[in-house]
């Protein structure tokens, strides 16, 4: 039989840290919590990363709850109804993204000075229903962007930032495609309002 050495596959890999360095480490760097010598990303950076995705989920959470209360026409009710759901998910993503950075060793932003401008999605109300749908829509693709492009920044450095990413990447997505089936209902995907079109160029 072959010894495990032996297998070109086995001996690429990382030798694993014996136990009592492991422990030893532990007891020497007890003020440092969650993050162990092992930890390879640049911390202030994934905090600042983290603390920018905070601020994108309460502008989030705010324009949703605001598009829930103003919600009005023969198809609000429903569509009101997604509306609040995705507040409660974008809120849990903020609860998510603090805990993390409290973990890190860094301060969750929550100063409502200066929130839009940290966020990267905006706060636009929209007037009508269609509008709402949209400014949410456009909210959640760049959401989308901004994450998946965070997510290859950490890459392996820090699997636990990255992780808690692409939990809240996947559940944008989700409400991306709620928000396009919406649309879709109301006979006007691909066709965005002139506000929308109007905002656009804008920005």
């Amino acid at each position: 039989m072959a010894d495990a050495t032996d297998n070109p596959q086995t001996s690429k890999k990382p030798l694993l840290t014996d136990i009592n360095t492991l422990r030893e480490r532990a007891r020497a760097h007890l003020r440092d919590g969650a993050v162990t010598q092992g930890y390879r990303g640049d911390r202030e950076k994934v905090i600042s990363l983290l603390n920018e995705a905070l601020a994108t989920e309460i502008v989030c959470t705010l324009r949703y709850r605001y598009h829930y209360y103003m919600a009005s026409g023969i198809n609000a009710k429903s569509i009101a109804a997604e509306f609040l759901e995705h507040a409660n998910e974008e809120q849990a993503h903020s609860d998510l993204l603090a805990k993390r950075i409290t973990q890190l060793g860094g301060k969750p932003n929550f100063n409502p000075e200066g929130l839009t401008t940290r966020s990267h999605a905006e706060y636009v109300e929209g007037d009508s229903l269609v509008e709402m749908i949209e400014e949410n829509l456009v909210a959640e693709r760049i959401a989308i962007d901004s994450y998946r492009e965070a997510v290859q920044y950490i890459g392996d450095d820090d699997p636990t930032s990255r992780r808690v990413l692409e939990d809240i990447l996947a559940q944008e997505e989700e409400h991306a495609e709620d928000l396009g089936t919406m649309l879709e209902d109301l006979g006007r995907k691909g066709e965005p309002s002139e506000v929308a079109l109007k905002a656009a160029k804008k920005r």
